[in-house]
This record gives C-alpha cells, sequence and structure tokens, in this order.
C-alpha cells in the first residue's frame, strides 16, 4: 500500500521507505538524528520530515560520511523539511553521470593501452578510480575519465595526463571555492542576519541549484577567451606566427 505524502508512518513502514532497518532507525533517532515521533499510546508516528531525514543520513554515509560527521551536520540544521531540502543541494554535486564498475582490463582496453598494475595504482591515488576487489574498480566520475581516455586517443602520453591532473583539481578546487565564498558572503551571509526565515529557505535552494550551472557556464566561456590567449602566445613562441596570422576560430 503506498503512502501518501502527509500520511505518517509507524516505525516498521519508516524504515522500509528509506531502506533501512528497524534497529539502524532506532539507533539513528537515539543518537538525535531525527526528531522523536509523535506518540498515541505507545505506538510512535512518523512524518515527512522523518523521511527526509533519514534519506539524508542514508546518502550522507553512503557518501563515505562517518557517523558523528553526520551528527555534527545536521545538528547544525534547523528542523524542517525546507532547511533539509537545501542541505540536500549542498551534499548532492551536479554530477550527470552515475559512478560505473570497470575491471581493470577493460579499462586499459578503453585507453587503447596495454594493462599496467602501476597506472591503475596511480588512478587510485589520484580518486580517478575506487578499488573493489582484487580486479573491479570504482570509477565516480565516468565523465572525467572518458575525457581523459579521449586526450590519450589524440596523442597525448598517458604519464602527460597523469602528472597534470592534480594541477587540474587544484585550479578546480579554487573556482569552486570562489563561487561558494561569492554565495556565502553575500546571499546565505544576509539570509543569516534575518535569522534564517523559514519563508527564506526556497529562495535560498533555488539560488544554490541555479548557481552551479551558471558557474559551470562561467567557467568554459573564461576558458574558451583563456585558451584562445595562450594558443596565440604558443604559436608567436614556437612558429614566430603573430596573433593576426592565425586561422580565425570565430
Amino acid at each position: 500500500m503506498e503512502h501518501k505524502p502527509d500520511e505518517e508512518l509507524t516505525v516498521d513502514q519508516l524504515a522500509a521507505k528509506v531502506g533501512m532497518t528497524v534497529r539502524n532507525v532506532r539507533a539513528y533517532a537515539g543518537r538525535g538524528l531525527i526528531p522523536p515521533p509523535r506518540l498515541v499510546g505507545r505506538t510512535g508516528y512518523y512524518g515527512q520530515d522523518h523521511v527526509a531525514r533519514l534519506t539524508l543520513v542514508r546518502e550522507l554515509l553512503e557518501k563515505g560520511y562517518t557517523l558523528a560527521a553526520v551528527e555534527r551536520m545536521l545538528g547544525e540544521l534547523p528542523d524542517g523539511a525546507l532547511a533539509l531540502g537545501v542541505f540536500e543541494t549542498l551534499v548532492n554535486p551536479w554530477t550527470p553521470a552515475e559512478p560505473e564498475v570497470l575491471d581493470e582490463r577493460q579499462l586499459a582496453e578503453r585507453a587503447g593501452v596495454p594493462h599496467d598494475p602501476a597506472v591503475i595504482a596511480r588512478l587510485v591515488e589520484l580518486g580517478i578510480a575506487e578499488r573493489i576487489d582484487a580486479d573491479r574498480l570504482r570509477i565516480p566520475n565516468p565523465d572525467l575519465l572518458r575525457t581523459g581516455l579521449e586526450v590519450i586517443k589524440l596523442g597525448v602520453p598517458l604519464d602527460a595526463i597523469l602528472e597534470m591532473l592534480p594541477r587540474l583539481f587544484t585550479q578546480a578546487d579554487a573556482v569552486a571555492k570562489t563561487y561558494v565564498e561569492l554565495f556565502r558572503s553575500t546571499v546565505w551571509r544576509d539570509f543569516t542576519k534575518a535569522g534564517m526565515p523559514a519563508d527564506g529557505w526556497p529562495e535560498i535552494q533555488r539560488t544554490l541549484e541555479g548557481i552551479i550551472p551558471l558557474a559551470g557556464q562561467a567557467l568554459v566561456a573564461a576558458f574558451r577567451e583563456a585558451m584562445a590567449r595562450e594558443i596565440e602566445l604558443v604559436a608567436y613562441e614556437e612558429l614566430g606566427v603573430a596573433p593576426d596570422g592565425l586561422p580565425s576560430t570565430g
């Protein structure tokens, strides 16, 4: 039987809905991760706020956060599904592709290179792959891997790509911090100064959801301009070709 969005649930129904055991639900309740249920006699009834919080707990644990970290993060949230929606936006980044599982030889075949355990170890060290067992790998960001494989097919040596990736990650982190700090020092600061009013949470969530793709678009636009400048500079240094002598890319 399906439950209506506003229907209350028993602990067994709640556990089934969020994909947990009743034992875990009771344990998380005991740690204060969800508020107490509404009691009718000796039976507790849970609502959608409980569902939202436990779903978030499960997602955070699946992402590798410790239970202590989850307690700390949820402890800083005000009650209510609106605040949880904002927090879910924060902890579920804009990742268009689901993780992928490959064995080591499949990965080597895709790259068009011989299987090399040292290369696999380096990919794991960089976080591009996560080892599941002796042969299988989990790829958290298949888009990143796919892009790297395409660059290899263009003739760039694998070693050069692996050497470049840490710098790329550092630069991506710097850009992300710039946008997050922009949000934190403007929209979020004004919201907290106003006392985090309940009717302001939807606008906060809309801003967060909108700023991620816009940040990506701005980054691509700035990158295209920077790449054009770098190509002109290298063409002049390597070939002596003045910028106005390059073919137009417009």
